[in-house]
């Protein structure tokens, strides 16, 4: 595999190891002398941050660092981002991190020079054409996980406190100006996280592929995104310096985050209630709904989850073939096979599945989503019943 290479799709992105050196250039590039670097608490005095910050600054590039972000960012985290923007004067973000720092990157400089409240463009119909486009501030993307794929994204999630849901945030410009993608920068993640944002990775690419509607390219890149998630976890997790596999998982991120402009479904639709209620973590929780996501939606995707096996190369085809290879890969990384073992229970489950129902990404499933077969798939996630 060659792990280094020049992109354009869907946006500038400078891929490869070793490719973090280039971070001046690319901020300057973007038309920034004093960005805002916004990452997590983390994150923030990691050694991968500190050579960033320094690369910057040996660069000419004066970077102030905001942290104030938590896994499932909130709107206090925006509100104290968009404060340090402005009173710095800050020119643009470098947004550094995992899928939550990008997010509120991409957010602090989409809402800075905005008059109206966030909730005001959230991705329902032409609301995006609410904002004021030309106070959007640039943003250079680098991420350091392997997951959500925000960094070639145009839009954010935020929590709405009040109601507990997760909102997304969407307008066009919002897209970063470049992204570098880095594998040397994920090399440090522990093996929980590994497979966590990789099956995050994974989730993307498969509702994706099995979303309604005619859209081959966004099929075409997930179908390769699955080869090389298939191709690459196990190793990243066992394996974390193995730089060929965390090229392929980064990559993977990337494809899945792109063919999502077709769709998601059940799995998106429950994993963000979950994780708004009960703070889990997205790609985990989505990692433990997959299958009873899948073996749900068999009714519309046999066929399809059957060329997919063959061309993932999976010696036990067909769509019961895929099913196990799913729980198979799930077990061999850590993932939990139950809800229950995330601390989920069912005490909240009519508000979840309420909740489920009208998050956007429901209207993507293959299989029409009611609630009952919402409560049936997670009450199945929630015990483990699957039969395989």
């Amino acid at each position: 595999m060659a792990v280094a290479a020049n992109w354009s799709y869907p946006t500038s992105i400078r891929f490869g190891a070793g490719r973090i050196a280039e971070i001046a250039e690319t901020v300057a590039a973007a038309g920034m002398a004093r960005p805002l670097f916004v990452t997590d608490s983390g994150l923030a005095d990691l050694d991968i941050t500190r050579r960033t910050l320094a690369l910057l600054g040996e660069g000419g590039i004066d970077a102030v660092v905001f942290s104030e972000v938590r896994s499932n960012p909130v709107e206090e985290n925006l509100t104290a981002g968009i404060e340090v923007f402005r009173e710095g004067a800050h020119d643009g973000v470098v947004a550094f991190g995992g899928g939550s720092a990008l997010d509120v990157g991409k957010l602090v400089a989409f809402m800075a020079g905005q008059v109206l409240p966030v909730w005001d463009f959230e991705d329902i119909g032409d609301w995006w054409t609410r904002a004021d486009a030309d106070t959007i501030a640039p943003v250079v993307a680098v991420p350091t996980t392997a997951g959500t794929g925000s960094e070639v994204g145009r839009a954010g999630v935020i929590t709405h406190g009040a109601t507990h849901t997760k909102k997304v945030i969407f307008h066009p410009r919002m897209m970063p100006r470049a992204v570098i993608c880095d594998p040397e920068l994920t090399v440090a993640m522990p093996p929980a996280l590994t497979a966590g944002t990789g099956m995050d990775a994974f989730a993307h690419c498969l509702e994706a592929y099995c979303a309604p509607g005619f859209h081959p390219l966004a099929d075409g890149i997930a179908v390769e995104g699955m080869r090389l998630v298939a191709g690459s976890l196990a190793r990243a997790v066992s394996t974390g310096h193995d730089i060929e596999a965390r090229a392929g998982m980064m990559a993977a991120a990337a494809m899945g985050a792109t063919a999502f402009q077709k769709g998601l479904g059940a799995i998106h639709s429950l994993s963000h209630p979950v994780g708004a209620l009960y703070d889990t973590h997205h790609g985990l929780t989505n990692a433990v709904l997959m299958p009873y996501v899948l073996a749900f939606n068999r009714p519309a995707v046999e066929d399809r989850i059957a060329r997919l096996a063959a061309f993932v190369g999976l010696a036990d085809p067909g769509f019961d073939g895929f099913l196990r290879f799913v729980v198979r890969l799930r077990a061999g990384i850590g993932v939990p096979h139950r809800l229950s073992e995330l601390g989920v229970d069912d005490r909240r489950i009519d508000q979840i599945v309420e909740m489920a129902l009208v998050d956007p990404t429901a209207a993507g499933n293959p299989v029409p989503l009611t609630r009952e077969g919402l409560r049936a798939i997670f009450e199945d996630a929630l015990a483990g019943r699957l039969q395989i």
